[in-house]
């Protein structure tokens, strides 16, 4: 009690209340503008809360963070445009209640499914954060590598059909990280004798590129289009009721969110398509899936809402970002001198603990926000693509500026929005630099540190933790291969089946064909039989 007592007077200030305000109606707003998404947002406002309080900065990020799915369900639901990717699911039964004439009724149980999600997985942190206090000193400098090698594997794993190019990316995050002084006798490392390589990239640098720029380049090059919302008529507020008669699967998909949510690299996606799975199988009406079915609308919204939060855990516990936003996070940490890892809870359980109710008011703040608000939110969706480019273009330019006044910092943005853009358009992901860039100066230092003590390699998983994760990446990198070895299997055996009914298909035209010229024949040899018959008869 006196821990939350005391992670209230962490919040009870005006500059906090004010951070927490604009970034929940921020993220709202991010959120619901298809095309931007909460990483274009919070890569743009880096910059900006470097200057502020820890407690104040990390609250808006979060504020973003936690908000912009409930945005992201506007455009999803009312034109069949996910506002943000994790949103991509919600169209599938969201639209078709909104083209039968049920929109409100799709964003009111929407908004409710995401408020239970939210509200569940804070709830079920604060409860475990004691439990988290204890474990997290179990991790030393090689339990936190082995984890951060981890995180970096299951990115590249969940990547399914692009793990060697998420793999390559990773790598390349990774190089990026060691371009200027190493950590330890400070040495220049590929520097190539140029003195702005010598402090290195800068994260935020790479971020504004990757995410931010990126977008910029890609809505400045689609054309507008014209968007035509259907109107909403009636209260908001039926929602809560309609969810209250599907407890079982809101619970479970709550549930799948916070699991998901604490292993890095694995995320919403993994979440809704878990929830989505359970409650299509477990439904009285199956058939209802994806045209319409209030079941799979609950189960996608609450798994997704459910994650931030969660994904909160591996960052403060471990210092290991599961995803880019929370990569993101990280950086604000660093520059304030507030090192996540178990001395934070050990230290700073408080602050912590703040955190966590500061995302509880998020959910409250929000969803208040949208049953007032969401008939004249829903303008924001209207807004044309190249404006925001524009607009995104001109904030990202001026927030790497403002990092150390440096116009070299501009162009090497530019160069990274470049590769942001060429990704982009060739469906790659860009998430595996931003967390090779992170994870591997983390892997770095802990590794040095924890060579320090191995006189054999088998020291170096001799504790029961750092064990525990090396048969995890053992079996995670054995599960791979089998799975990416079966999906080899069928793919041949599916292009043999192909092959084969093409073949046969083949052989039954060209005997029909032959049998179609034998019957020609014979027909051609009569009717020149005839003629000769006629013409011997006239001579």
């Amino acid at each position: 009690m006196d821990l939350i007592l005391s992670a209230f007077e962490i919040l009870m200030r005006w500059d906090v209340a004010l951070a927490l305000l604009a970034g929940s109606v921020g993220g709202v707003l991010i959120g619901a503008i298809p095309g931007v998404g909460p990483a274009v947002a919070i890569a743009i406002l880096l910059p900006a809360t470097f200057s502020m309080d820890p407690i104040v900065g990390l609250t808006v990020l979060l504020g973003i963070y936690g908000s912009s799915m409930y945005g992201g369900a506007i455009p999803a639901i009312l034109i069949n445009t996910p506002g943000t990717a994790v949103n991509a699911l919600t169209t599938y039964d969201g639209y078709p209640m909104t083209a039968r004439g049920e929109p409100r009724r799709a964003l009111s149980l929407a908004y409710s499914a995401s408020f239970y999600g939210g509200v569940f997985s804070v709830v079920c942190l604060i409860l475990f954060a004691p439990l988290l206090a204890k474990v997290a000193p179990l991790f030393g400098s090689r339990e936190i590598f082995l984890a951060a090698l981890l995180g970096i594997i299951l990115v590249v794993v969940a990547h399914r059909g692009q793990a060697l190019i998420a793999g390559a990316l990773a790598a390349f995050g990774i190089f990026i990280q060691t371009i200027g002084l190493e950590p330890v006798k400070y040495s220049q490392r590929y520097t190539f004798d140029q003195d702005f390589l010598g402090s290195g990239i800068n994260l935020i640098v790479v971020v504004l590129g990757l995410f931010a720029l990126s977008q910029a380049f890609v809505l400045l090059m689609d054309e507008d289009e014209k968007v035509h919302i259907t109107k909403l008529r009636g209260g908001m507020f039926q929602g809560m009721r309609e969810l209250s008669r599907h407890p079982r699967i809101a619970t479970v998909s709550a549930s799948f969110g916070v699991l998901m949510g604490m292993i890095p690299g694995v995320g919403e996606f993994t979440a809704q398509f878990m929830s989505y799975t359970y409650a299509q199988k477990t439904s009285k009406r199956p058939q209802d899936f994806g045209n319409g079915s209030s079941e799979g609308l609950i189960a996608a919204e609450t798994a997704n809402n459910a994650v931030p939060a969660a994904a909160m855990v591996p960052l403060l516990a471990l210092g290991i970002p599961g995803e880019a936003l929370t990569a993101m996070m990280l950086s604000v940490f660093y520059v304030h001198n507030v090192v996540p890892g178990p001395a934070l809870f050990q230290n700073r359980m408080d602050f912590v603990v703040a955190l966590y109710l500061a995302l509880l008011i998020l959910n409250v703040l929000v969803l208040i926000f949208l049953l007032m608000a969401t008939k004249s939110l829903i303008k924001v969706v209207k807004i044309p693509n190249r404006f925001l480019g524009v607009c995104i273009l001109t904030l990202s330019f001026v927030g790497v500026y403002s990092l150390r006044n440096s116009a070299t910092d501009c162009v090497m943005a530019a160069a990274f929005g470049m590769i942001g853009y060429i990704l982009k358009r060739l469906s790659l992901p860009a998430v595996p630099i931003i967390l090779g860039v992170v994870l591997g100066g983390i892997m770095e230092v802990k590794l040095r540190a924890g060579m320090a003590r191995v006189k054999e390699p088998l020291d170096f998983i001799d504790r029961p933790v750092s064990f525990i994760l090396f048969l995890i990446i053992v079996i995670v990198l054995v599960a791979h291969t089998i799975r990416v070895l079966k999906d080899r299997k069928e793919r041949k055996e599916a292009e043999w089946q192909t092959k084969t009914s093409s073949t046969n298909f083949g052989g039954l035209m060209l005997r029909r064909k032959s049998s179609f010229l034998k019957g020609r024949g014979k027909q051609v040899r009569a009717r020149h039989s005839k003629l000769l018959r006629r013409l011997t008869d006239l001579f």
